[in-house]
């Protein structure tokens, strides 16, 4: 049965509807990729615990998120759009009010894993909605829209969460998704017209051998340090993980509907994009989790990140830049520009520096955030054919959100070996060779960019599709 005799005709009016509901709930579920982070010195003198009690509360959130983002767009195949969107807006809602109400850190960690389990059926939905409700003529403006939304909330969330816990408290990085989450449920059920997808087959195999391959790596990251690298839990983790993410990618060469198709990857352009990505966030966010709690715990500053403000000028300039010259050039610049940024950090860092020493980083580091998110997805999209677009946005979004996850485990290892939290001098010492580590990683991202053809996309009325995917920074 073809997608189209899944769906009814569009109510007149649904539209607009669907570009406002579905653009609302891409903001707050992208909000909470990165508004934590300037929290955590206010949630660890609050709740207690360590460093990795502080990784999970990042890492819980990202690792259900990237895990379970293409199972949640199954299911809205399988079950209908609408229904499941409303649901995962309600598991995203009820998991916000636990993490505000949390009296501890493992009840927050809990709360962050279910915040991931309802914005991966929420995020790949928002995407299919839209498309299902807005005729093709106007779908590029309806999906730049949605696009940019989602990017202003990757780019703020830093800004959000700093400005929240300075004036209210870090509990109000949570409460403000409820009212929002409580308003949307009763408006997507009214408002958007149900639809169902072409291949309603679950590939449940494929996500229990990613979610735990996935899992058992980021669990020996995180635990490294604390147990010892050659411990029994720690070997165990990374050798099973290793295997079932093997046997994931066995299972899904052989799938008859395989959750992340294996042929994409046949691409170099596609290939070459998706492991840049992922480069580009293994370096880049756990820098940003460290960095976040120096500039507040070390230096005494506002937990408001100057960084956000820059990708919100960068990005619309990079996009028409890539419109002209190709998007490769572009994500390829401000990969360059992080790793720039990041060796200017490692630099610059000291236990008491003056804030104005440690602009040139943030400006840098800034702009080329500005740089790669929208042209990146360009780049994602026009690797594809059209009807293969939703995949390979979930597909990106997944291993983008997996860089995030390993990212925060590898340098918070980094930097625990070296250094934590005892003094100044201490959490230095430690975040040096941390984020040479991260200026690392996206240095390697920007030379496998180079692996891109550089050819101008094409225009495409699908085109619009390209925004659809800043998930994390």
């Amino acid at each position: 049965m073809s997608q189209q005799q899944h769906q009814r005709p569009a109510r007149n009016g649904s539209a607009v509807w669907a570009v406002v509901i579905t653009s609302a709930a891409g903001f707050i579920t992208a909000l909470d990729n990165l508004i934590v982070t300037t929290a955590l010195p206010s949630i660890r003198e609050d709740l207690g615990g360590g460093l990795e009690d502080l990784e999970w509360t990042v890492s819980a959130y990202t690792l259900t998120f990237a895990v379970l983002l293409m199972f949640g767009a199954s299911l809205g195949d399988r079950f209908g759009r609408r229904r499941l969107f409303a649901i995962g807006l309600g598991i995203f809602t009820t998991a916000s009010a636990a993490a505000a109400l949390a009296p501890g850190m493992g009840e927050l960690i809990a709360a962050r894993a279910a915040q991931g389990v309802g914005s991966a059926i929420v995020t790949p939905l928002t995407l299919t909605l839209l498309s299902a409700a807005v005729p093709a003529e106007r779908r590029g403006a309806a999906l730049g829209v949605w696009g940019a939304t989602s990017g202003i909330a990757v780019a703020t969330g830093p800004l959000i969460g700093g400005a929240l816990t300075e004036n209210l408290s870090w509990q109000w990085i949570f409460w403000v998704n409820v009212p929002l989450g409580l308003a949307l449920i009763p408006l997507a059920l009214l408002r958007l017209d149900e639809s169902r997808g072409p291949n309603p087959t679950l590939d449940l195999v494929g996500t229990v051998l990613a979610s735990g391959g996935l899992f058992g790596i980021v669990y020996a990251l995180v635990r490294g340090n604390a147990e010892g690298w050659t411990s029994t839990p720690v070997l165990g983790g990374f050798f099973a993980g290793a295997a079932l993410l093997v046997g994931f990618v066995l299972y899904e060469l052989r799938a008859k509907h395989p959750m992340l198709p294996m042929r994409l990857f046949r691409s170099r352009s596609f290939s070459a994009i998706n492991a840049a990505s992922l480069l580009m966030l293994l370096g880049m966010f756990g820098s940003i989790f460290l960095l976040s709690q120096y500039l507040q715990t070390v230096g005494g500053y506002s937990p408001m990140l100057p960084w956000t403000a820059m990708p919100m000028i960068a990005g619309p300039l990079a996009g028409a830049l890539s419109d002209r010259i190709g998007g490769a050039p572009v994500v390829t610049a401000g990969m360059t520009l992080n790793a720039i940024g990041l060796g200017l950090w490692a630099i610059t860092v000291e236990p008491h520096e003056a804030y104005t020493h440690m602009l040139p980083a943030l400006i840098v580091c800034g702009i080329g955030l500005g740089m790669f998110f929208a042209p990146s997805a360009n780049l994602v999209m026009s690797t594809v054919r059209t009807e293969e677009q939703g995949i390979a946005s979930g597909a990106n979004n997944a291993i983008r959100e997996v860089g995030g996850a390993i990212s925060v485990a590898t340098l918070a290892a980094v930097f625990s070996a070296q250094g934590g939290y005892g003094s100044a001098s201490l959490f230095v010492d430690g975040l040096i060779p941390a984020l040479w580590v991260g200026a690392g990683a996206v240095a390697l991202a920007a030379a496998v960019a180079l692996l891109m053809p550089r050819r101008r996309k094409a225009d495409d009325p699908a085109a619009g599709l390209s925004t659809a995917a800043p998930a994390a920074v």
